[in-house]
């Protein structure tokens, strides 16, 4: 396929959900064209999966220290898995630009760019938990226009953006929806990390999570599509990457909640990143989180 994609103006409001016959919120992306790249986010999933589950829970695994100081863990089932994924992209969509946790940016001339984290919340995958996840999105100029959250070992993948808003696993294939406005007092708040980032921005953190009904931690991407499948309220975090949010964003918005930074700007370039199941909630939670 040699196509070239033409940038328009991002969709805002919640996504029909169902396969692209429901129509695309993105101009420039026909039906057709939208269909051929959820085949190939599928088949990407599909290989990601495929390279990942012989290694977790496996016997020796170990991790490679990414940092000088501190933890920042990354296995060999990271590598596989973005190896595999760059492999179904070669193959399939050769035109497109990529950007990658484990192998950086490739370059390419059709105006998308697929942002990949083969296994985001490699501390959980050493732990033996399964709250990690395979992110895979695919954006323009202007910010994620489809995403999926897939967790391999519990068998659940969540798809939105591009007229799907879907989740599917051992409970079969549902419709993806955040739950339904209700005050901060009610909600149910997520973060990965207990200190969030710096001390300025764990003391705003904090000042929601005083105000929130019940703060839960380290449950990495799996916070972002419970978010989606209408289970909690929040995620509020700080510190993320590009590759890190882009999929939350699509899967999220396509669900009809709300994500953006700290100041309540776009922020599928990382930094801090506050999703939302409300425009009420959210509004809640950026007052604080802005003192």
């Amino acid at each position: 396929m040699s196509e070239t994609f033409e940038t328009g103006t991002s969709g805002t409001g919640p996504s029909k959900a169902g396969t692209s016959e429901a129509g695309t919120s993105k101009p420039g992306i026909s039906a057709a064209l939208a269909d051929e790249l959820w085949r190939t986010a599928g088949e990407m999933a599909e290989a990601a999966r495929a390279a990942i589950l012989p290694h977790f829970r496996a016997e020796g695994l170990g991790a490679d220290n990414k940092l000088s100081e501190g933890f920042d863990p990354v296995t060999v089932a990271d590598r596989a898995a973005e190896q595999a994924m760059r492999e179904v992209l070669a193959a399939r969509r050769p035109m497109d630009a990529i950007l990658g946790e484990e192998y950086g940016h490739e370059a390419g001339d059709s105006g998308l760019t697929w942002v990949l984290d083969p296994i985001d919340g490699t501390r959980g995958f050493l732990s033996g938990t399964p709250t990690w996840g395979v992110l895979i999105a695919l954006s323009d100029a202007t910010g994620p226009v489809l995403g999926v959250i897939d967790q391999p070992y519990t068998g659940e993948r969540f798809e939105g953006g591009l007229g799907r808003a879907e989740w599917s696993g051992p409970l079969g294939q549902r419709k993806l929806a955040v739950r339904p406005a209700r005050p901060l007092s009610e909600a149910i708040l997520f973060t990965t990390f207990p200190e969030v980032g710096t001390e300025a921005e764990g003391a705003a953190f904090r000042r929601v999570a005083a105000e929130a009904r019940l703060t839960r931690y380290g449950m990495d991407c799996y916070a972002y599509a419970l978010l989606a499948a209408g289970q909690i309220d929040l995620v509020i975090e700080a510190g993320l990457q590009a590759y890190d949010i882009q999929a939350p964003i699509a899967v999220i918005e396509a669900a009809g909640g709300v994500v953006t930074d700290w100041q309540g700007g776009k922020a599928h370039e990382g930094g801090q990143v506050l999703a939302a199941a409300s425009p009420e909630v959210h509004a809640a939670a950026l007052a604080l989180l802005q003192g």
